[in-house]
């Protein structure tokens, strides 16, 4: 399953200055972002070109839409961001590299300038993402990679065009085109730094309040009906991987030795066989659940560990904007004061009942 809304670690490299360490990694960052800005042009360019297809020209006409809308409805930045598009000529725009000890979900972290520490190390090639999880995993880690359509530089680049639409996420289904221009937006509002958790459920609750309102207000029944059936699986996945890597933290915190490896097995094969159920009452056609087969096949602790971070705090930002009266500006205040508290204390606030 890709998961949207990754802070760009190519904007460490792009910033960093000489004493960094490990430069060929920053370079891999630098080069690679500096590509996909390369290959970004206006909307308007598009719109314009004969040899562009139609059905391209319609989806870029929805994304200034979506784009006007985050401005005017739920107050997000006014900027150059999601105004350019660029045709990367590839699946993913990153692969991301996630990793955890054996008996925990807790990830492992890298540290980087400006974004500070992070639970993954992405990439712009997907065999040098494969080769750092491999290397990851003969240290002992289970690791995992996993692409990403869209990420954020926080609006770091805006003054050199932001970050560009791709087609990487452009035929999405309409409502989950519009939840990837929140969420990447919603990163330039506010970041924590060294707290993945809080950062990426904050963007998934920007993106899940924001993309409600654009389907009831904006879309076609169609559109409503289409993603209703994407998001209603998504939904249950992530209900049964959340419930999966709750039973496994319980099994790792309360056993060992033979029986903990047991337990665990028992666990995942239990996940394997209840997701196999899952998937049969979708019906339809199993290439649309590709991903997910994917994901479920190669799960271990660090695929658990990173879905986490997209979730565990979301209800507790959600209560957050209805005590705001549901005004997105107050709101978006309140999250910077939470952002500034010590972590661990952002964190007890938001998991407290309302």
């Amino acid at each position: 399953m890709a998961v949207a809304g990754v802070v760009a670690v190519a904007l460490a490299g792009t910033l960093c200055l000489s004493g960094c360490a490990n430069l060929g990694y920053y370079w891999h960052s630098a080069t690679g972002h500096l590509r996909v800005m390369a290959a970004a042009r206006p909307v308007e360019e598009w719109l314009g070109d004969g040899a562009a297809p139609q059905r391209l020209k319609a989806r870029l006409a929805l994304t200034q839409r979506i784009r006007n809308y985050a401005v005017a409805e739920l107050k997000l930045p006014n900027n150059p961001s999601y105004r350019r598009y660029a045709d990367l000529h590839r699946g993913a725009v990153v692969w991301n590299v996630v990793a955890a000890p054996a008996y925990s979900v807790t990830l492992k972290s890298w540290c980087f300038p400006i974004t500070g520490c992070v639970t993954y190390r992405g990439y712009f090639d997907e065999q040098e993402a494969r080769a750092e999880a491999a290397r990851l995993a003969a240290q002992g880690y289970e690791s995992n990679v996993y692409p990403v359509p869209a990420y954020s530089t926080l609006g770091w680049m805006n003054w050199a065009g932001g970050d560009p639409l791709l087609n990487t996420f452009i035929y999405y289904p309409e409502g989950e085109l519009a939840r990837i221009v929140f969420h990447e937006l919603a990163h330039q509002v506010v970041y924590a730094r060294d707290d993945t958790m809080f950062n990426e459920s904050f963007a998934t609750a920007v993106e899940r309040m924001g993309g409600e309102r654009w389907l009831a207000a904006q879309a076609s029944e169609a559109a409503r009906k289409e993603y209703a059936e994407y998001d209603g699986r998504r939904t249950q996945f992530r209900a049964l991987a959340l419930e999966t890597r709750k039973r496994l933290q319980d099994i790792y915190d309360s056993t060992q030795g033979e029986q903990r490896d047991a337990l665990k097995q028992a666990t995942l094969k239990d996940f394997r066989e209840r997701y196999a159920r899952l998937r049969a009452s979708w019906g339809g056609d199993p290439a649309r659940f590709k991903g997910y087969d994917q994901w479920v096949e190669r799960a271990n602790n660090a695929s658990f560990g990173a879905q986490a971070a997209y979730d565990e705090l979301v209800p507790g930002f959600e209560a957050l904007f209805e005590r705001e009266g549901r005004d997105w500006n107050r709101f978006y205040d309140a999250v910077k004061r939470l952002a500034a508290l010590p972590r661990g204390e952002r964190h007890r606030l938001l998991k407290e009942p309302s």
